[in-house]
């Protein structure tokens, strides 16, 4: 977990932490963890909504399913800009701050979606959602992987990561109750949630003590820092490249592939994404467990082979 997020502009903390006494379990912790799950959940509820309820979405604007899928490339497309912007202000100016302005960003952005009146205005918006998108998880997996002992970091990396399958269920079942009845629009009113989720980092979550230690004093100490990695950066950044295109490339069209070439109606995919998605959360801890035994390497090839194998089926 702490190299990704060093893909996504925190490498200075987590190599320099090292050199920092690993944290003891408190309240304070436990606090982080509760945040980035939700905030990756929430991240993940407002991305997959899309999704969900993308033929629905299609039929109103008059679009055809490329331009669909044109949406979510955006959306994607930009998340890397987002995890820049966000986490270079991250690693110079905390991890809280950053966090909870990004949070009630990508809120605003989700809510404005569903009063969008045509589709350009869809897609800026979608465009936006991805800034938001990409900046929550490298700031929340920073801030829970440096307050908790380094013992507990493969199963709780796995269940920080499980936000995101949770996320993609609550928007299976927000769909599967309101969909058909209400529509498309009123489920992204639900994505104003991740507003009170910054209030609860303001209050109820202290800075980083790893970053208070290791923090850089100027832009360009950062920015040297940052550069000092950068061959383990270009590694980190191929490899979660491919592994988000093996991801991505399987479940974001599904939900349509379902509809179309099975003649799925809407509750039935969803239970279809819901029953998916228990699969993904599950995984996701036994795996980090595993991690703690056997590596990190060793897991992430058999859980991302053991994916393959099933695609096909």
């Amino acid at each position: 977990m702490p190299r990704r997020s060093a893909m996504q502009g925190h490498s200075v903390e987590f190599e320099n932490s090292k050199n920092v006494a690993s944290p003891v379990p408190t309240r304070d912790a436990l606090s982080a963890v509760v945040a980035g799950f939700l905030g990756w959940t929430l991240d993940a509820f407002d991305f997959f909504l899309v999704v969900i309820s993308l033929p629905r979405i299609q039929a109103e604007f008059h679009v055809t399913e490329p331009d669909m899928a044109f949406s979510i490339f955006l959306t994607l497309a930009f998340r890397p800009v987002g995890a820049l912007i966000v986490g270079l202000l991250a690693d110079r100016f905390g991890r809280r701050i950053p966090m909870m302005v990004d949070l009630v960003f990508y809120s605003v952005v989700e809510v404005a979606t569903g009063f969008a009146p045509n589709f350009t205005t869809f897609l800026i918006l979608r465009a936006l959602f991805g800034i938001g998108m990409g900046g929550e998880w490298g700031v929340g997996a920073s801030l829970v992987m440096e307050k908790v002992p380094a013992k507990w970091r493969g199963v709780l990396s796995g269940f920080l990561q499980e936000g995101y399958a949770f996320g993609y269920l609550l928007s299976a079942v927000a769909a599967y109750f309101m969909l058909d009845r209400f529509g498309w629009r009123p489920m992204f009113f639900l994505g104003g949630a991740p507003a009170l989720l910054a209030l609860f980092i303001r209050f109820g979550i202290k800075e980083s003590e790893v970053w208070q230690k290791t923090k850089a004093q100027s832009w360009t100490e950062l920015i040297r820092g940052i550069l000092s990695h950068w061959k383990i950066w270009v590694y980190l950044t191929l490899l979660m490249a491919m592994m988000n295109f093996s991801s991505h490339g399987t479940q974001d069209l599904f939900p349509t592939f379902m509809k179309h070439f099975r003649g799925m109606d809407a509750k039935v995919y969803s239970k279809v994404v819901i029953i998916m998605m228990c699969g993904a959360i599950l995984g996701g801890v036994i795996f980090g467990l595993a991690s703690d035994r056997f590596g990190r390497r060793r897991m992430m090839v058999t859980a991302f082979c053991g994916a393959l194998a099933v695609v096909p089926l």
